[in-house]
């Protein structure tokens, strides 16, 4: 079964990090755009940082830049989002998602083939 599989939520203080991982099950990501998304109590999904299929190209959230980097390793078919200098409002369950294609082409859910189920980060003293 084709699965996005997310880990490395969990609860830190303001001002820390975490790293999540975003492992594909049953096919190569080789072939995919990883997009990362996030949704907080009562507001909508919203994109946050996509990396291209080979790595080259990156994009970002206004709010996370210069605190949030994606990054993939295709050998061990993962994507990461390495998160510093978290703060309260980076509360959520964050989750990756893959789409056909090179390039990122932005964020909306169409797009997206495939979604994980998700891993909550809790930002809070």
């Amino acid at each position: 079964q084709l699965q996005l599989v997310e880990s490395g939520g969990g609860l830190v203080q303001p001002g820390g990090s975490l790293r999540l991982s975003c492992a594909a099950s049953e096919f190569a990501l080789d072939y995919y755009t990883i997009g990362w998304f996030r949704q907080a109590p009562g507001k909508e999904r919203e994109g946050v940082s996509c990396i291209s299929s080979r790595g080259g190209s990156t994009n970002y959230a206004d709010s996370v830049k210069g605190r949030f980097t994606i990054s993939r390793d295709n050998a061990k078919n993962t994507v990461y989002l390495q998160m510093t200098s978290l703060k309260p409002e980076d509360t959520a369950v964050y989750y990756c998602a893959a789409s056909r294609g090179y390039y990122c082409s932005g964020y909306d859910p169409w797009r997206y083939d495939l979604w994980g189920q998700g891993t909550q980060v809790t930002v809070s003293s």
